[in-house]
């Protein structure tokens, strides 16, 4: 069963912070956040810059992308985070109505800053299994850059988290930019190593907790999350690439664009040689930021406007998320 991506979208905030505002909110020097980290500017939310509303901006840009009528998509699946207009809310719903696709119905995915790779199988999924299903919407936004306190050093590798949203539209049938196989990794072993601690139930928003700044992203066991967490990390971006590229009937050697999620340069550059691949063969998101699942939307429209993905070409798309997981979905762009 041929399913392919019809189009996609993308939403930036018009403001955006530079790396040298971050290194002196956190009191660092600038080199080590431009160069280091990888922060030549991220994007922040404006005013109305609320995550789902992001998220239908994009959606809507899809849609018009694609020429499609709303009422035809049957499903809508939202990619967007879980910190959003309300602490409580199905937000697929609400973005469900606002772009117009009145016959679908909607939920909301989570996995973090995998959700995107892990709705893409999801709905791939749901597609063969239901013969209703013919055309679905990905879609969301992220600013969990709100959690970020920047006198926080345990959170130092999160500095780079911005705000966006995307959207991706599949079809059933559709000959063209063919979605194929994805690999997912999760370990719970890393499950609450990163978290905001205040405002679940185990410990709810007070006074006490807003003065401590609990309710900001923070790492409870800074030490041995890095210990543990570099004898696996890059282990697991290279399996899931690799396996995602096999199940699809390549090889490595066959990719012609990874659209990888923004990391420390280092961790990117380290990516590409293990693979093979040249820094031409990527995007690094330096003057993006870090806009969580919606990393790999962002490359691949980068790619496509500069003329990096063509006709055939080979793609993976790359992420990983806090919890721990890594995912990575392999699509044979174009009519090739």
């Amino acid at each position: 069963m041929n399913i392919g991506i019809l189009s996609t979208g993308i939403y930036l905030p018009e403001d955006y912070v530079t790396g040298k505002e971050i290194a002196k909110m956190a009191g660092i020097p600038e080199h080590i956040v431009e160069e280091k980290m990888g922060i030549k500017k991220k994007y922040v939310p404006g005013a109305g810059d609320h995550t789902c509303e992001m998220g239908i901006i994009a959606a809507k840009r899809a849609i018009a992308k694609a020429g499609i009528n709303p009422l035809d998509i049957d499903l809508v699946i939202y990619i967007g985070e879980e910190h959003k207009e309300y602490p409580l809310w199905t937000a697929g719903i609400k973005l469900q109505q606002e772009v117009g696709a009145l016959n679908a119905w909607a939920f909301d995915a989570a996995l973090r800053c995998g959700t995107t790779v892990m709705a893409l199988k999801l709905a791939k999924s749901l597609m063969i299994a239901d013969p209703g299903i013919q055309t679905v919407l990905l879609a969301g936004g992220y600013r969990n850059g709100d959690f970020i306190d920047y006198q926080n050093p345990r959170t130092r590798f999160m500095y780079n988290l911005g705000a966006g949203g995307g959207a991706i539209l599949l079809k059933k049938d559709h000959r063209e930019n063919g979605l194929l196989e994805t690999e997912l990794i999760t370990d719970g072993s890393f499950s609450e190593d990163v978290v905001v601690v205040a405002g679940g139930t185990k410990n709810p928003i007070t006074k006490e907790a807003l003065e401590q700044r609990l309710n900001r992203l923070d790492v409870l066991d800074p030490e041995g999350m890095k210990t543990r967490l570099e004898q696996k990390s890059m282990a697991n971006f290279l399996k899931v690439i690799r396996e995602s590229v096999r199940k699809s009937g390549f090889r490595v050697s066959d990719i012609a664009y990874l659209a990888i999620l923004h990391m420390k340069k280092s961790a990117h550059e380290y990516v590409l040689r293990e693979l093979g691949l040249s820094s031409e063969q990527s995007i690094y998101l330096e003057d993006y930021g870090h806009i969580g699942q919606i990393d790999q939307i962002l490359s691949l429209e980068l790619a496509l406007k500069e003329g990096k993905v063509k006709d055939g070409d080979v793609v993976v798309l790359v992420s990983a998320g806090i919890g721990y997981a890594w995912g990575a979905t392999t699509i044979k762009w174009g009519n090739g």
